[in-house]
């Protein structure tokens, strides 16, 4: 078995909808109002170009997708990378594929490409597996919030993926306080 991990192309809209509206039933059964859940092919195009979308393909066909965004959807609390729009299809959950993904990300992306001490995403209380599994992952909330929009308490979830620059730039941070 064959397995890529590549950024997302225009040419992979189709597949990456199909991927993403089955991987988000859960959400949509929740009444989350997160936009992966609904999106159509016109907004999964606009992620693609708007953002860095990435794709574990495992024999030439796409099992799972995550967006590092490029937009200023957390600017106001933190500077780090912020990653969304994770999605494995049904499918193929349970194969490691999402794991797979997420660790490359994480190290591929965002510390050697992005050269970040860690990394953001968001997620919702009220999902009955997404929160534990990223702390099993290593993330921890450094803040909880209710946007008022039915959600419920929301966290947004840091992981250090460069403990030695983490440590740095907290000690650069504090030395200009």
């Amino acid at each position: 078995m064959s397995e890529l991990f590549r950024q997302a192309g225009i040419q992979d809209a189709e597949r990456l909808r199909e991927v993403t509206y089955e991987a988000y039933s859960l959400i949509r059964e929740l009444e989350l109002k997160w936009p992966a859940a609904n999106a159509d092919l016109d907004q999964i195009r606009d992620n693609i170009i708007q953002n860095e979308c990435y794709v574990l393909e495992a024999d030439g066909v796409i099992v799972a997708t995550i967006t590092l965004s490029k937009t200023d959807e957390v600017k106001a609390i933190t500077d780090l990378p912020f990653i969304k729009w994770f999605a494995v299809h049904p499918s193929e959950q349970g194969k490691g594929y999402g794991d797979k993904l997420l660790t490359w990300v994480e190290n591929a992306i965002i510390r050697d490409k992005e050269g970040a001490s860690a990394v953001t995403l968001g997620t919702a209380e009220k999902h009955p597996w997404l929160l534990p599994m990223y702390q099993r992952r290593g993330y921890e909330s450094i803040r909880s919030f209710d946007s008022g929009n039915g959600d419920g308490p929301m966290h947004l979830l840091r992981k250090i993926v460069n403990p030695e620059l983490f440590e740095q730039v907290n000690e650069e941070q504090a030395a200009a306080n």
